[in-house]
């Protein structure tokens, strides 16, 4: 794999991307080579202090500019055509880089690959898949923020996308998908949703659907059952997201001042230290490490922008197994059946 780093993505940038690139050097057997993107003399100095600036592995690729996290995304792709992550995902385009990642303004992530990379064939519009910690393991919401004005028919290639990444990024080989709604009823929802519902109803009927289409579901199901994708719009998709991560932060909170006002409970604290470690951790953005925007002629993964080292590895390694298993193949190849399906209709 070639992969190109926006060294110069993310709250703490450079740093954590070549942190994060001296973890991929280590552990990721399949890289080929890592171009990271930025301001060449900072990123020269930060890779020889960390030990990495004479790699075989790395190639540092000047880009003068920067989006910074306040700028509008589609402006910023438009008026910095040198930034880290315009030219990142400009390897990719070009086809000298598989796969690109970024922990930058994530508009101008989604903006950049839509434009540069375009849309697989048969795909209408690109989205965010956000993999979320349930009891079963892991829930993958789409879309997340890349297509707040999403159509009915828009969800009907989230599915297949968001199947396709849950049986061969997290193995399940029969994806149980549902449209997000306020009831499991078929008559609940709003008319977009109820559309949405139809179609792949409809699709469903005719065993064209390369995953099992369980009709609705409502918030609680996403971290009760055993639901495998769950489809909304970018922008209920995007408040759900940011509203999970922040009531995690809350309840993280909340629990180590409980502990700290009891003796008793800080000893019961050390003794179940481990535990909360490991619950940490799952619950961690970091240990996904980033979210792909399904639906480009490439692999692009969003990582977060206060994403760490691990973050960057865990990002490093998604695109991996996108790239391994020819997930955008698949899509090509399910969205062709559907698509004509639809056509007829």
């Amino acid at each position: 794999m070639k992969l190109a780093l926006d060294a110069m993505g993310g709250d703490n940038a450079p740093q954590i991307n070549v942190d994060g690139a001296r973890l991929v050097l280590q552990q990721l057997d399949s890289l080929e080579k890592l171009y990271m993107v930025g301001d060449e003399a900072a990123l020269r100095a930060a890779c020889d202090s960390a030990g990495i600036g004479r790699h075989p592995k790395i190639e540092i690729v000047h880009a003068p500019e920067v989006v910074t996290m306040e700028e509008s995304g589609l402006a910023a792709v438009r008026q910095k055509k040198n930034s880290s992550m315009s030219v990142s995902v400009d390897l990719v385009k070009s086809g000298e880089c598989d796969a690109v990642v970024s922990a930058g303004n994530t508009g101008a992530a989604v903006a950049a690959s839509t434009i540069k990379l375009r849309l697989l064939e048969g795909v209408e519009r690109a989205g965010i898949v956000s993999p979320m910690p349930s009891v079963h393991g892991y829930v993958l919401v789409s879309d997340t923020g890349a297509n707040p004005d999403a159509k009915p028919s828009h969800l009907v290639g989230y599915a297949v996308m968001s199947a396709m990444m849950a049986r061969y990024i997290y193995n399940r080989p029969m994806p149980n998908v549902a449209v997000m709604s306020n009831g499991t009823e078929d008559c609940k929802g709003s008319e977009f949703s109820k559309e949405a519902h139809h179609l792949l109803q409809e699709l469903s009927d005719q065993n064209l659907l390369p995953f099992n289409f369980t009709g609705n579901c409502e918030g609680h199901d996403l971290f009760e059952t055993e639901l495998d994708v769950a489809l909304t719009d970018g922008f209920t998709g995007n408040i759900l997201l940011k509203s999970v991560e922040a009531t995690a932060k809350a309840f993280s909170h909340w629990l180590k001042n409980g502990i700290k006002q009891s003796p008793v409970a800080m000893v019961g604290a050390l003794a179940m230290r481990s535990v909360f470690q490991r619950i940490a951790k799952s619950m961690s953005a970091d240990t996904v490490g980033g979210c792909p925007l399904m639906g480009v002629n490439g692999v692009s993964i969003i990582a977060h922008g206060s994403a760490n080292a691990t973050a960057i590895l865990n990002a490093c390694r998604m695109a991996d197994g996108m790239l391994r298993h020819s997930v955008n193949d698949r899509i090509v190849a399910s969205m062709e059946k559907i698509n004509a399906a639809l056509h007829q209709h």
